[in-house]
């Protein structure tokens, strides 16, 4: 049985290492991704474009307004002054979010009234609109505890105003660097779609030359077929992780804890998860064009119903 299995491993290792191209696919193309996935898989929203339109122009606005440029989730690059600009700059894309101050704003919170301010999101991203609506909702939030606070010193009944000290802390990524999420999930994603592409082409590959029915009349027996055409792709896939992984934690800074024994044992029955779905894809399939189809009919609900992508609720 093993002299059998070696001698598909040293026909299907030839038959890879043969192709130039296949030795790009296999070698290279994993670490252009992750570089190229590994910068623009960032939902990390800073330095939001933002439209501002003070129609009250007086220190009261003006010293929430620099709360908003002083903090990293905003920049200002349109200084507004009449009504028609608002929708202007928001079609033509300029800004994601238009901050409105009306006249009286400064003059009711000085009498203790409700000052009113207009913040318009470009909703096209909702995904976006959301995380900056929040860091908005924030800082107008801090701005109205500082003046409660004020005006609590100023009567001097600072004493009695009860407050809440909340001092958050998250546990395994602590500064929520959304990175540090992403990456590992595509390292997966790249491995899986590897993994199934080169396994999906194993057995349809032989039908397509016409060797299927060579290997059907030899000695081997279904196992050894299937060992000796899953473990090469195993071995690749294996390195590529390997690769992709080490390029991960010393390009992106993605930190590595925990047992790596583990995270190896773990990554080897996924990919003999995938290489055993890539193997039957390639069963079922006559050509190499229906097989590299049913891998992606396959792969696309797999990414979307992960939870990597969009959260499952």
């Amino acid at each position: 049985m093993f002299e059998r299995v070696k001698a598909i491993l040293i026909k299907e290792f030839k038959q890879i290492f043969r192709d130039p191209q296949m030795k790009m696919i296999i070698f290279i193309s994993p670490l252009i991704q992750i570089i190229l996935f590994g910068y623009s898989a960032n939902r990390d929203i800073t330095y939001v474009p933002t439209a501002v339109f003070d129609r009250d122009n007086t220190k009261e606005s003006r010293d929430l307004l620099r709360k908003f440029t002083y903090s990293k989730y905003f920049v200002p690059v349109r200084f507004i002054n009449e009504d028609k600009q608002e929708n202007e700059v928001l079609d033509k894309g300029e800004v994601s979010m238009l901050i409105r101050i009306d006249r009286g704003f400064g003059r009711n919170l000085e009498a203790g009234k409700t000052a009113d301010i207009q913040l318009v999101f470009d909703g096209t991203d909702s995904n976006t609109a959301m995380v900056v609506m929040g860091y908005a909702n924030t800082i107008i939030a801090d701005y109205q505890q500082e003046i409660l606070k004020s005006r609590a010193e100023a009567a001097g009944f600072i004493n009695t105003v009860p407050s809440v000290d909340l001092r958050d802390r998250a546990w395994f990524n602590g500064n929520l660097i959304s990175r540090n999420y992403y990456l590992p999930g595509v390292i997966c994603t790249i491995v899986t779609v590897m993994s199934l592409l080169l396994s999906a082409m194993a057995i349809v590959k032989e039908k397509e030359i016409g060797t299927m029915e060579q290997l059907t009349v030899s000695p081997l027996r279904p196992l050894e077929l299937i060992i000796g055409k899953l473990l090469p792709f195993a071995v690749i896939a294996l390195i590529q992780v390997t690769l992709i992984t080490i390029l991960g934690v010393l390009w992106f800074n993605i930190p590595l804890r925990g047992n790596l024994l583990f995270l190896l044992f773990a990554t080897c029955i996924y990919l003999f998860t995938t290489l055993g779905i890539g193997l039957f894809i390639s069963t079922i399939s006559s050509t190499q064009q229906e097989a590299m189809m049913s891998v992606f009919l396959f792969y696309m609900p797999t990414v979307l119903l992960s939870g990597f992508a969009y959260p499952i609720s």
